[in-house]
């Protein structure tokens, strides 16, 4: 029986995890997380005859991430986070690949994360990034707290 990616690890609120916030790790519920690849990855150019080629280098492989909670009882300790800040970041968000293609996974699979269903098995990378920006917000009203990170692979 496969164990399915959206079940909460031991002691745990949610499935992400951020940390090197000082001594906190951080988790959040609600929340949404984007993970692309950066910019500097896509290198495709035509050739003279028209012929679509990947120039790319593979060092360059590599991913951006934003974190988006719109309502949190309270931002994770977010004062004197700046750009350049080193976290690591226990994905929500899932990775898949066919199972037993050699060198795979590329990235470091959250403990407990991995399962496999079918031709493919299925894992949250843990990726080193550095923070790019940081947005908090809050509403009065509702005494709602919001946030969102960006970040991106070292």
């Amino acid at each position: 029986m496969p164990t399915f990616e959206n079940i909460l690890p031991a002691n745990a609120d949610t499935i992400l995890s951020i940390s090197s916030f000082g001594d906190m790790l951080y988790q959040a519920r609600g929340l949404s997380q984007t993970l692309e690849v950066i910019g500097a990855a896509t290198q495709l150019e035509r050739t003279i005859n028209g012929t679509l080629v990947d120039l790319s280098a593979a060092q360059f492989r590599k991913y951006s991430s934003k974190i988006n909670v719109p309502s949190d009882v309270n931002a994770p300790p977010l004062d004197n986070i700046f750009p350049g800040r080193e976290v690591t970041v226990q994905c929500a968000i899932g990775l898949s690949f066919l199972t037993g293609t050699p060198g795979l996974p590329h990235r470091p699979a959250v403990s407990g994360s991995t399962f496999t269903e079918g031709a493919y098995t299925f894992y949250r990378p843990e990726l080193v990034m550095l923070i790019k920006s940081v947005t908090t917000q809050f509403d009065e009203w509702k005494n709602v707290v919001g946030w969102s990170i960006e970040l991106e692979e070292v």
